[in-house]
């Protein structure tokens, strides 16, 4: 089939139809337009256009888009870089990076997280607030009332109460030093502790939550190199980690921690190929998603560039992983979600724009061939956590 042609952003957000939130099943993609990959570098584009985030409704068939609202987002991190509250009428988009008003041929790190209003047609942003630096990847509770956002570039995470549409900063937890590399943070479904990223020094610290109290452990996780993107199952049992190693051409895995045990630790883990970003459990638990780029970041000439992407699947399997099923994917691929009922997958192609929709029958993966266009580089997507 070929690719679905949507509306122009400027025509998009004039014709959008507002939907309320609870008819809904929405997902966001933020969209970086500060960068492009070139032949396997990531270059800074010359006075880019605004960053925008794109709504998207996961109820229509095929896949229709809502609207676009201009938010700066970043590549850089996890491609986690956006949360949904339960009710679907807000998300939460952090900004990594900005270009760097000294040379704006680089990037430095940004401190913003945007507020969109999901119920308004167009979507809208309504307020922007301060973080640490360089944040990154942010989760937000199943009641919808605490949001905690992991500040790549200092080490720390940020803490928000949500009251509504109120978002308001209450606090900062030092995790570890600015070069910890804190890259994502995800919370149980019982919002009563998280785990947190640190692709610098190879650790997932584990905090506690008691209300707006957050809090370290002493609890420190060892599961592989550069642990990044990081989810838990519905259940709350078990979390999976993606661990995205140096990018030197070698397989790189993901972990299972076992949530039950006291303390929680890895249980399993699954070699599953170069560069792992991406990962997600399915509603129900019962699948996890990974977005594997497979070297299609890399340099043609190099010996690790591949033309495609992975998406691979696996089954869980009490708390072990079994392979599944994978698909080609497009090229710098980052993020990855699940329709609420399990049978549609959205994997976010940096180089292509676009939103690549896979669908899942029982153990069988299948390429539906249509494509959601995005106004710039897809570099995180996200469904609500219920």
């Amino acid at each position: 089939m070929s690719p679905l042609r949507f509306l122009t952003p400027v025509a998009l957000l004039g014709a959008v139809v507002a939907v309320p939130a609870v008819h809904a099943q929405i997902a966001v993609s933020a969209n970086d337009n500060k960068v492009v990959l070139v032949n396997g570098v990531v270059k800074v584009v010359p006075n880019p256009p605004p960053d925008t985030v794109t709504i998207i409704d996961l109820k229509a068939w095929p896949p229709k888009v809502l609207g676009e609202v201009e938010a700066p987002g970043s590549v850089v991190g996890p491609p986690l870089s956006v949360a949904i509250t339960p009710d679907e009428s807000l998300a939460l988009v952090t900004a990594a990076m900005r270009v760097d008003p000294n040379d704006p041929t680089k990037q430095a790190p940004d401190s913003r997280l945007s507020v969109v209003d999901l119920t308004t047609a167009p979507p809208r942003v309504i307020a922007t607030l301060e973080t640490g630096k360089g944040p990154a990847g942010l989760s937000i509770n199943r009641s919808g009332t605490l949001a905690l956002v992991a500040n790549r570039a200092e080490g720390t995470v940020s803490v928000y109460t949500i009251q509504g549409k109120t978002v308001t900063a209450a606090g900062t937890v030092t995790i570890a030093d600015e070069k910890s590399g804190v890259s994502h943070v995800a919370i149980s479904p019982d919002g009563k502790t998280a785990l947190v990223t640190r692709g610098g020094d190879d650790r997932i610290s584990v905090l506690s939550i008691a209300g707006t109290k957050v809090e370290p452990t002493k609890r420190e996780i060892s599961a592989g190199l550069r642990p990044n993107g990081i989810d838990v199952a519905a259940r709350g049992d078990i979390a999976a980690v993606a661990n995205i190693g140096r990018g030197d051409g070698d397989a790189d895995t993901v972990s299972v921690i076992d949530m039950t045990l006291d303390p929680p630790r890895v249980v399993d883990t699954v070699t599953v190929g170069q560069t792992p970003e991406g990962i997600k459990f399915s509603p129900d638990g019962s699948v996890l998603a990974v977005v594997v780029m497979n070297g299609s970041n890399k340099p043609r000439e190099s010996p690790f560039h591949a033309d495609a992407g992975r998406l691979v699947l696996f089954r869980v399997s009490g708390k072990a992983l079994r392979h599944l099923a994978q698909a080609p994917i497009g090229h710098w691929s980052q993020g990855v979600a699940f329709s609420a009922d399990g049978s549609l997958i959205l994997v976010g192609n940096m180089v292509e724009k676009e939103l690549q929709v896979f669908r899942l029958s029982g153990g069988s993966l299948s390429d539906t061939g249509f494509r959601v266009a995005v106004t710039g580089g897809p570099a995180a997507i996200r469904t609500a956590d219920k």
